[in-house]
């Protein structure tokens, strides 16, 4: 495995990151909370990528994986800022984000702030507003409470180690939802969710799909798919929605 490079953020963060280069639009990989650019999604469609000459950038959040940072100094809207930069210093042209739960989130957010640069979009059990609708909607009194006096709370995981949640991802959550207001998806648009996912519900895809408006946007749902969609069956309807999403982007 080579070995990442890595370049620095406006506001000083160092992000690791591969590149692949080739033809566009530019597919860029957005994983999701507290994962990393290794991930099995990521690295499969970096395959495909190297096997199609298509330009391809995955890259890792800061306090995610092999950038700078602890995990718990971040917010949603410190990962939205990695993310446009990373692609405004990595990308050129158009680009095709497939962004997976939180990723997904990211993706919107990156899709309102640059949408003059986005071909596509593919998400993978999108997490929209997760930090409200998810996380705050959730917490009980005594969390609540807790957050606000010690500053964050742990939340069991079922994929890895507890998450820790801070006071300032859900404050700054707040001031990066994408569900409250008008979401402009004008290009075309694959959203796909597994019906066996415990982390992101099939409402909260339908919700997705009923609040976005664009002329191109359909909604999959896979029959016993986990949140984490990295099966060959999933791997395949994955790969099916971004060549199709780049063919029409083409």
């Amino acid at each position: 495995m080579t070995a990442p490079k890595y370049m620095e953020t406006p506001q000083g963060r160092r992000l690791a990151y591969h590149k692949t280069d080739g033809k566009g639009p530019c597919v860029v990989f957005l994983g999701g909370l507290k994962s990393d650019m290794m991930g099995t999604k990521a690295v499969f469609l970096e395959d495909w990528a190297k096997r199609e000459g298509r330009a391809f950038l995955r890259f890792d959040y800061s306090g995610h994986g092999e950038s700078s940072g602890v995990f718990t100094d971040g917010c949603i809207g410190d990962w939205a800022q990695d993310t446009r930069a990373a692609v405004e210093a990595l990308t050129e042209g158009l680009i095709l984000p497939v962004g997976s739960s939180m990723g997904g989130w990211q993706s919107l957010l990156l899709a309102r702030a640059l949408p003059s640069r986005i071909a596509g979009l593919v998400t993978v059990a999108a997490a929209p507003d997760f930090t409200e609708d998810g996380y705050w909607a959730s917490f009980t009194d005594a969390q609540k409470q807790t957050l606000a006096e010690a500053g964050q709370v742990e939340l069991p995981s079922d994929y890895m180690e507890p998450y820790i949640i801070t006071r300032r991802m859900i404050e700054d959550g707040r001031t990066q939802l994408v569900l409250r207001d008008p979401l402009h998806l004008p290009f075309p648009t694959r959203f796909l969710q597994g019906t066996a996912d415990t982390a992101v519900s099939v409402a909260t895809a339908v919700r997705l799909l009923e609040h976005a408006q664009g002329p191109d946007m359909q909604l999959q749902l896979v029959k016993d798919a986990d949140h984490r969609f990295s099966d060959d069956r999933c791997l395949a309807m994955l790969l099916t929605a971004v060549e199709e999403v780049a063919a029409l982007a083409a």
